[in-house]
This record gives structure tokens, C-alpha cells and sequence, in this order.
């Protein structure tokens, strides 16, 4: 247990456990951004219905022209025309059903009406401007595949298949346990010799909420081994996760660990990353625990790249991964680290290229490292960084949403 695990091997044990998920719900489509799919959405209709015009025209048979035409009829979005007799053209309107026998749309800016006559300038092949029944999605067919995260544009797809409600799993409760002595809440006071505030509870609150998620407060827990396993055991009741900040590593009055041994059972302690290295992982009656280190920015990026993509795959969610982007390092690392480094950088454009300057401090207790940077820079072991070298990087507004 006292190993340094990489992330990846810890990652992959964590997600290992998780062997169900939530309850489902049923919510209108207005209600559910940002809910996880809990079920294929299959088509019951071809989308379009019908073959439909494009853009505003006129709709013609090609072999007739070039003409001229009459104009036989008008059709507006909505309507069904009748079917188009040989050498005659209809006028069409954007998203209009085609009228049987037409075979093309020419766009208005290519025709002029004259006396009821059309006549069309360029050439016209069959099937121009003709969006074709079923083009977006046929019957039977899935449109959406369940795990996935519903996003703005994926109702409107459901919409579009004429439902209105659609299942998904019910959202996380989590629960948020501070631990020390130490902390004080904001707005309560100034602060006594050797206080600090509360800022994991707010950092965690905002990410657990930006996840879709209900956060569940529970407060702080004096540094007391007893009420650290009362409140641990209350949380664990109330929630389907348990994430505590500080407690977890080696100092006499880092309580946490012990208990959740006691209460439960320990999966794994030490991560081969920096910052970060004391975070804890398992289970308190069967509710799944996560313990992150107390240092503010060890927080931030121990719940970014450790408990995101475990709660969000406890959600239901079928794919965690986040995509990396290739930086130019604007900075040197001369000592290499025997674990991950995750550099506070910001990334800037320099022409084509994207820069990474690297904030000034770098403590794990510096909390402006994370909200005046954008993006990660990952530092794998053993490695030296020169200017220009390239580096792969993670970005914040990712990470938090």
C-alpha cells in the first residue's frame, strides 16, 4: 500500500469497482442538459419525413429545361404541394416537402420570373438542393447511444424524433466532508494565529454542481478520531459518495485513513503524481470513498484527474476521457521528478503555436496557480524540459465541467 501508484493504474482500479448504476429517471427535454443517458434513443420516424427543398426556389423537372416554365404552384414550409405536371416549375420555400415529379431545386438567386415564366441561368443536375427523406436519420436507427452526456445539441436531435421526455440516471449525491482544526468558513470571523479558511468546500462544491451532480455538505470534522468516524459514517448514509479534503496522510493528527480502515476497507493510498501524492481511495459501508489531500491546488487537481472521471463513470457516464492538446513549452524544468508533474501554465498563441507559460508559483498550496492558469502541463518522471520542447496539456475549462 505504501507504493506510489501512477495515475493510470489507480484510475483503472477505482473504475474497476464500480459495478452499477443510478436509478433512472424519467425528465422533459427542457430538464435534462447535462443529465447521462440511461437509454438508446432509437428513431420511430425517417428525419426528414420527406424529401425537402433546401433554400427558397423553385422546384423543376431538370430534363424540362431550359425553358422557360409556368409557374404552376406555390409551396410554402408546412404545406404539401400537388405533383408537378411535365414542363411546368413550383415555387418553393426552405424546408418545403417536394412535390412528386420535380427532381431538382434552383436556388432563387439563379432564376427570374417573368409574365408567370421561369427562367433558370447555370446548370442543374438532378438532386441539387434536395435534402433527401431520412438524410439526418432513418428509421430504426439509433440516433443517441445510452452513457452519453446530454448536451444542447443532442436534445434537439431527440426532439427532432418527436419525443418529448427521455430517461436518464438520477444524479449523484456526494457528499463533502472538510477535515482540521484548522479551518474556519468564510464570513464567520477573522481568522485566529494559525487559521485558515475553507476554500476546498467551495472549490469542491462548485465542481460536484458543474458535474450535474448534487453536493452534499457535511461539513467540518475536528481533528478527533471518534467524530471522524461519526461524520465519515453519516456522510457515507446520506450519499453515493464520500469525498473528504486534508486527513489522509502520515502526520498524528491525519485521521481520516484510519477510519475509513476501520469502517471499511482502504483500495489504495499514493499517487506517482505532483501535486497530489497523498490521496486515498475505498469504501465505507459499501459507499464509495475518495480522500484527497488538504493543500487547496492539491485538491483542485486530485478531484480533476482522480474523482471527475470516477464520479462521472459512477454516473453512468460511458466515456471519461478528456483530450490533450500539444503545447510549446515557454519554460525550462533542469531537475527531473520521480512523479507526474501537473504544471499551472497558461497557454498562449504565438502564430501557429500554442505556448505554455508556466505560472510562477507552483506550491501546492497556492491556490492562484489554478484560477490565474488555463491549462496542465504534464510532466512525465524523469524528465527535463527545455524552451520549445513539446508537451502535452490538459485545459481547466475542461477539467471543470
Amino acid at each position: 500500500m505504501s507504493d506510489l501508484l501512477p495515475l493510470a493504474v489507480a484510475l483503472e482500479r477505482m473504475l474497476a469497482t464500480i459495478v452499477a448504476r443510478p436509478a433512472r429517471e424519467v425528465r422533459p427535454l427542457l430538464t435534462a442538459r447535462g443529465a447521462v443517458l440511461a437509454e438508446d434513443v432509437m428513431a420511430a420516424i425517417d428525419v426528414p419525413a420527406d424529401d425537402n427543398s433546401a433554400m427558397d426556389g423553385y422546384a423543376l423537372r431538370t430534363e424540362d429545361l431550359p425553358g422557360p416554365l409556368p409557374v404552376s404552384q406555390r409551396i410554402p414550409a408546412g404545406q404539401t404541394g400537388a405533383k408537378l405536371e411535365p414542363g411546368t416549375a413550383a415555387r418553393i420555400f426552405t424546408g418545403a416537402a417536394i412535390p412528386p415529379g420535380a427532381d431538382a431545386v434552383v436556388m432563387q438567386e439563379n432564376c427570374s420570373e417573368k409574365d408567370g415564366l421561369l427562367l433558370v441561368s447555370g446548370s442543374v443536375a438532378p438532386g441539387q438542393n434536395i435534402r433527401p427523406r431520412g438524410q439526418d436519420i432513418m428509421a430504426g436507427e439509433r440516433a443517441l447511444q445510452a452513457g452519453r452526456r446530454l448536451r444542447p445539441q443532442d436534445l434537439g436531435l431527440i426532439a427532432s424524433l418527436g419525443r418529448g421526455q427521455v430517461s436518464v440516471y438520477r444524479p449523484l449525491r456526494v457528499a463533502v466532508l472538510s477535515t482540521g482544526d484548522e479551518l474556519v468558513e468564510p464570513g464567520e470571523g477573522a481568522l485566529s494565529a494559525g487559521q485558515l479558511y475553507n476554500s476546498n468546500r467551495y472549490t469542491l462544491a462548485a465542481f460536484i454542481s458543474a458535474l450535474g451532480m448534487e453536493w452534499v455538505d457535511c461539513g467540518i470534522v475536528a481533528d478527533d478520531p471518534q467524530a471522524t468516524a461519526e461524520a465519515l459514517q453519516q456522510a457515507a448514509a446520506r450519499a453515493d459518495c464520500v469525498i473528504t479534503s486534508g486527513g489522509v496522510s502520515v502526520g498524528e493528527e491525519d485521521h481520516v485513513k484510519h477510519q475509513v480502515e476501520r469502517l471499511g476497507r482502504l483500495e489504495l493510498w499514493k499517487l506517482a503524481i505532483k501535486p497530489g501524492k497523498p490521496l486515498a481511495f475505498g469504501s465505507i459501508d459499501d459507499t464509495p470513498f475518495i480522500g484527497l489531500p488538504g493543500n487547496p491546488t492539491s485538491v483542485f487537481v486530485t478531484f480533476a484527474l482522480v474523482a471527475r472521471p470516477f464520479l462521472l463513470q459512477l454516473q453512468g457516464l460511458a466515456e471519461t476521457a478528456l483530450p490533450t492538446l500539444t503545447a510549446r513549452a515557454g519554460f525550462r524544468v533542469t531537475r527531473p521528478g520521480s512523479r507526474q508533474d501537473y504544471l499551472r501554465v497558461t497557454l498562449e498563441r504565438d502564430g501557429p503555436t500554442l505556448v505554455a507559460r508556466r505560472f510562477v508559483n507552483q506550491s501546492s498550496g497556492v491556490l492562484s496557480s489554478v484560477s490565474q492558469s488555463n491549462a496542465l502541463a504534464i510532466v512525465p518522471p524523469g524528465v527535463v524540459v527545455e524552451t520549445n520542447d513539446e508537451l502535452q496539456v490538459l485545459l481547466l475549462d475542461l477539467l471543470t465541467s
